[in-house]
């Protein structure tokens, strides 16, 4: 059985496939944090703004192999070229061969947004890796590395030298955001190797 936070067709808003439309599939659980508030200082990663525990969201619940497919295909409005995000919480947790496979089957474009601490499962189309300080990853190479930007400890030099495709900065969102976005901008204009990602679902209210 998958745990499933959330499941819904919409655009995606950050890194290389901004303005994409996807099915987002999002776990239930991580392993730098609980996602409870009261734990949140204790956490690995404290600066974490999404909602991954249980599985009260949009179309949330516990899945088999095939009735996940099955709504993953149901959310879309065609079934054909479905694009699949799935993230967290953490979703290295949870997928694995058996529904990548599965996927792949109904002709599905998987991708993956992790933070790269735990192995993935083989055969995925897109990899995006998102590291967290105070984090030892071990995927060193995939399409994309995202870095929110600043983190203590976590700088961006750190990572320049695996294997990615693409590097995105993306402003630490909160109270410090619009700080957070001048620094990512003078950052990307000093080291051209990295690209400034804005989360424009949030900017739009994009769901």
């Amino acid at each position: 059985m998958y745990a499933i936070k959330e499941l819904y067709y919409t655009i995606q808003g950050e890194g290389y496939h901004t303005g994409r439309a996807a099915v987002f599939c999002r776990f239930s659980g991580c392993n730098l944090w609980t996602g409870l508030e009261k734990d949140r200082d204790s956490a690995i990663c404290k600066f974490c703004d999404t909602n991954f525990w249980g599985t009260d969201g949009l179309n949330g619940g516990k899945y088999s192999l095939d009735d996940l497919v099955q709504k993953i295909k149901s959310v879309h409005p065609n079934g054909e070229e479905i694009f699949v995000v799935f993230t967290g919480g953490e979703p290295a947790l949870q997928l694995d061969d058996a529904l990548v496979n599965a996927l792949h089957r109904i002709g599905a474009v998987l991708a993956v947004e992790t933070n790269g601490t735990l192995e993935l499962p083989t055969g995925l189309d897109w990899i995006t890796v998102s590291p967290k300080a105070n984090t030892e990853i071990v995927i060193t190479r995939g399409d994309e590395l995202k870095l929110v930007f600043p983190q203590v400890e976590n700088e961006p030099e750190q990572y320049t030298s695996l294997d990615f495709e693409h590097y995105y900065l993306q402003p630490m969102d909160g109270l410090t955001v619009e700080e957070s976005t001048k620094s990512c901008i003078q950052y990307c204009k000093e080291n051209p190797q990295w690209k400034l990602s804005l989360q424009t679902h949030k900017i739009l209210g994009i769901l």
